[in-house]
């Protein structure tokens, strides 16, 4: 199963057929919805029948500027359809073999095959062939085509078949793991060929009528019609860049790197995941927009991978607690939380605690947002930022640099109490030992580590966990668990904690 399926959190509220108007299947003497002459007006009333009104015919909604006169649903799947192929991988994995033979339980033969039935306590491994299904799209008459990274990860052989059954074998050109895409090269004879042609996803509207076309579940080329429901979804938890349209048309397990279309057959989105509890469609589905798609195809096309510009901090959301702690006029922007050293912001002259406002005078909204525009205007890009420090606005050129393989460390918790222990929380002083648990990196000098919280606290329902360094408290630097307290005693109605997580670092708010 190559549809990328994800279980929310929250609980979903199924909600029966209230106020929805349906089409009465026999009040006209056949199974299907009445005539245009008839569309409004009153059903003629057999016998004791009550006459009904229908409802008028749902229109459709189109970008501006496009002429729908002679357009139909069908017409739209038409012209777009033949570009949509079906996408199998397979691949050889290694598992360990559950039942080994009897006689390996025999200490005589485990002094040859080991304890475990296998050298070294190791148990005899067997290959096993995993085959997945997906999707793709053609994107040019030389055969290039575009679909989701997940598709072909990992896969020992690919083939492709077109909706007029020929099959190809394919060359990967490139892939990239954080938009999740990868585009593949047709192998062999190729002509007759339908490449989609590419919109701007950028005109799409809430409310758009769109197409999926994919291979649900491997049954074969399959359409379903929805509307856009959302533009610009990020942090969904899919891939590290992400700024998703959200559609109600039925995406499934086999529609990833299957193609999203308007009602001109253009190509919109990379059908990427849906939000299920089961696996099948709950009507939240995810595409990758053509404008987010185009860029990282020609990079993999020109380069085979992804070039993206890297201004070297750390970002957060700016929620009503963090704009009061911080005395900041509005939750607009983003929150630089924590400049790295030698990076291309703290050679801007870029400080923790600066809110940006702008990137080359567009206004931030987002996290998602912001590092996606980073990200897209590529290594070497000056850009220009607005920024808030201490109520001051001003204006600052940052010279991007290329973003780095990795960045940080993964840090984890750690268990244990020491003295220290203060409103729900436990504390300790950061040591060699704790700094070496936690994969701290050589940037934090010193801070006071969280070993315990308790849930029902002021700090456990900020969310701070232990394993979290505190390295501020409104602003303060604290070096021991002392210092800490005497920062955290001052502090009347909350406290703004600046901390490490994980190899990041956030600012959190504790309501007091």
């Amino acid at each position: 199963m190559r549809m990328k399926a994800f279980g929310p959190k929250l609980a979903f509220v199924a909600a029966a057929s209230i106020g929805l108007g349906l089409w009465p299947a026999a009040c006209t003497g056949h199974g299907g919805p009445p005539s245009a002459s008839t569309v409004g007006a009153p059903a003629a009333a057999p016998g004791n029948l009550v006459p009904r009104t229908f409802l008028p015919m749902p229109s459709f909604a189109y970008a501006k500027g496009v002429d729908t006169s002679s357009m139909s649903i069908a017409d739209v799947a038409e012209r777009a359809a033949p570009s949509v192929v079906n996408v199998a991988s397979s691949r050889t994995v290694k598992t360990a073999r559950e039942n080994a033979p009897f006689f390996l339980e025999d200490p005589f033969f485990q002094r040859f095959f080991g304890p475990q039935g296998g050298p070294q306590g190791q148990q005899p491994e067997q290959k096993q062939i995993e085959h997945g299904l997906g999707s793709g799209v053609i994107i040019s008459s030389d055969g290039i085509v575009l679909t989701n990274n997940h598709v072909v990860d990992g896969a020992d052989e690919i083939k492709v078949t077109t909706a007029d059954k020929r099959e190809f074998n394919v060359k990967v050109i490139g892939t990239d793991a954080k938009s999740d895409l990868a585009v593949l090269k047709l192998q062999g004879e190729v002509k007759d060929l339908h490449p989609i042609e590419l919109a701007d996803s950028s005109r799409l509207r809430l409310g758009d009528v769109v197409l999926a076309i994919g291979n649900p579940f491997g049954v074969g080329q399959t359409i379903t019609m929805g509307i856009v429901s959302a533009k610009g979804r990020a942090n969904v938890g899919i891939a590290a860049y992400e700024d998703f349209i959200q559609t109600d048309a039925a995406i499934n397990p086999g529609n990833s790197g299957g193609a999203l279309v308007n009602m001109e057959g253009q190509l919109v989105g990379i059908n990427t995941a849906i939000l299920s509890r089961t696996g099948g469609s709950n009507g939240i589905g995810f595409a990758i927009p053509s404008n987010m798609a185009q860029p990282i195809m020609k990079a993999l096309l020109d380069h085979g991978k992804v070039v993206r510009g890297w201004l070297g901090v750390g970002i957060q959301d700016v929620d009503q607690d963090l704009a009061k702690a911080m005395n900041l006029p509005t939750t607009k922007g983003v929150l630089i939380s924590e400049v790295m050293d030698t990076g291309p912001a703290a050679k801007a002259g870029l400080q923790s605690g600066d809110v940006v406002l702008k990137l080359n005078g567009l206004d931030v909204d987002s996290t998602g947002e912001f590092r996606n525009a980073i990200a897209a205007a590529g290594a070497a890009a000056t850009v220009k930022l607005d920024v808030l420090r201490n109520g001051k606005s001003f204006a600052i050129d940052a010279k991007l640099g290329e973003l780095p393989e990795k960045l940080g460390a993964s840090g984890g918790t750690t268990p244990g109490t020491q003295p220290g222990g203060l409103e729900g929380l436990t504390l300790e002083d950061l040591n060699p030992g704790l700094r070496q648990r936690l994969q701290l990196p050589s940037s934090v000098k010193s801070g006071v580590v969280i070993t315990q919280v308790d849930s029902g606290s002021p700090a456990g329902e900020s969310g701070l966990r232990p394993g979290d360094v505190v390295l501020e408290v409104n602003r303060a630097a604290v070096t021991n668990v002392d210092g800490f307290k005497a920062a955290y005693t001052k502090a009347k109605d909350r406290a703004l904690l600046r901390i490490v997580r994980e190899g990041r670092t956030l600012y959190v708010v504790v309501k007091r």
